[in-house]
């Protein structure tokens, strides 16, 4: 297959993953949403990065025997015009099979998405009904204006908004029960503090 100019796949009707994986790489990068390529947020911030190193060292530590953890962009296959690209993801070692070369081929077991003032309304609307729609089980969002951590799970075919972290308070999951840790530990943990970069 020929490959194509961002302008040339816009075209396309609906866009499907081969057309996607096939694009002339602009240095941008984007999704397909429901069949539509859309051009994600600019880049992430020093705070974005370094926060979701922090949380991705702090799941392996706790977790890497039972989940293997891939931080982004990796392309998370939902099916052939559905692509997103998670801050994190979790998937346990018995479905390792939904891995391949190209990405995720499947719904993980746990997605994270890290929001902030470019991507909040797309994170805690859009993406939290299409998790909910490929059944991903469990759904995080970190948002790191005040640094707490939402956490959705599926009740059936939508998510339930079952805790709000906070501070001190300790992260537990049923999906990810190794994942332990608070988000005061991982903001701790960040190389600058964030009050430095305003």
């Amino acid at each position: 297959m020929k490959k194509k100019t961002y302008d040339e796949v816009m075209k396309e009707s609906p866009v499907t993953y081969e057309i996607y994986a096939n694009m002339i790489d602009d240095g941008n990068r984007y999704e397909i949403s429901d069949g539509v390529l859309e051009l994600m947020s600019p880049s992430p911030t020093f705070t974005h990065q370094s926060l979701s190193q922090e949380l991705l060292f702090i799941l392996n530590t706790s977790c890497r025997n039972e989940y293997i953890m891939i931080s982004s962009p990796i392309d998370v296959i939902l099916s052939d015009t559905e692509v997103r690209q998670p801050d994190l993801v979790m998937i346990h070692r018995s479905r390792i099979s939904i891995i391949s070369n190209r990405g995720i081929n499947g719904a993980p077991d746990l997605v994270v998405e890290i929001t902030s003032e470019h991507s909040r309304r797309r994170d805690k609307v859009k993406k939290r009904i299409i998790y909910a729609n490929y059944k991903v089980p469990e759904y995080w969002i970190v948002d790191l204006t005040n640094f707490t951590l939402e956490q959705y799970v599926l009740d059936g075919d939508r998510y339930d908004l079952v805790e709000v972290y906070a501070g001190e308070e300790t992260i537990h999951s049923k999906t990810v029960p190794c994942a332990s840790f608070s988000m005061n530990e991982i903001v701790r943990s960040l190389p600058v503090p964030p009050e430095m970069l305003e």
